[in-house]
């Protein structure tokens, strides 16, 4: 990957996409279909980590591959049409393009149903990466020649460092800005809406 190349990583959940509703929907079916009791307003304020880290308050770890296999095929009928972008999240990758940059998605979501939302927005990011999580993400940065990551969480935030990329972090998921701060976020922005102006001044100051 040629470094000069401007490239900017994404996260998916809370920081391109509002997956609260469709997610909330999706347990509230997984509980349904298993019996199992889930609180699905609790589930979704603590999105970010894997998938299998949640069902693990829920079920016995010998069911956790089983339900995760459940969620996984019930989500695409049930949680991608209810699921909306980000407010600046289509600018902020249209934003990286006009400057000449490349745009990818690094997500701890599995990454065929992270293809469907980002299909079903009309979001084409120049690659995609899923199934990784906090500083396994830097893999996938480092591949792709990310300088940037844009992350909602503290786990995107050890990304970005571990990665040595500039950690962008908003303040629209689970972790306030007080957090990603104290994780190392080199700039906390209050959403996307914010990037587009960000980068351009990062950008300058860079060429300097």
């Amino acid at each position: 990957m040629n470094s000069r190349v401007l490239t900017v990583g994404f996260d998916l959940d809370m920081t391109l996409i509002d997956s609260r509703p469709g997610i909330r929907a999706c347990y509230e079916a997984l509980a349904a279909r298993t019996g199992t009791h889930i609180d699905a307003d609790l589930a979704i304020t603590r999105l970010g980590p894997p998938l299998a880290d949640e069902l693990a308050h829920w079920f016995p770890a010998a069911e956790i591959p089983a339900m995760a296999d459940l969620y996984r095929s019930m989500y695409p009928t049930i949680a991608i049409a209810a699921t909306p972008a980000m407010p600046g999240a289509p600018e902020a990758i249209a934003a990286v393009r006009a400057a000449g940059g490349r745009a990818i998605v690094v997500t701890a979501k599995y990454e065929p149903n992270a293809k469907l939302h980002l299909e079903h927005l009309g979001m084409e990011p120049d690659e995609l990466v899923g199934d990784l999580w906090a500083e396994a993400k830097a893999r996938a940065l480092r591949e792709h020649g990310a300088s940037v990551y844009v992350g909602d969480h503290t786990g995107d935030v050890r990304g970005a460092r571990t990665a040595q990329a500039y950690a962008v972090a908003v303040a629209t998921g689970p972790c306030d800005e007080r957090e990603l701060q104290e994780a190392g976020a080199d700039v906390v922005l209050t959403d996307l809406t914010a990037f587009p102006e960000w980068l351009d001044t990062h950008r300058r100051t860079r060429s300097r």
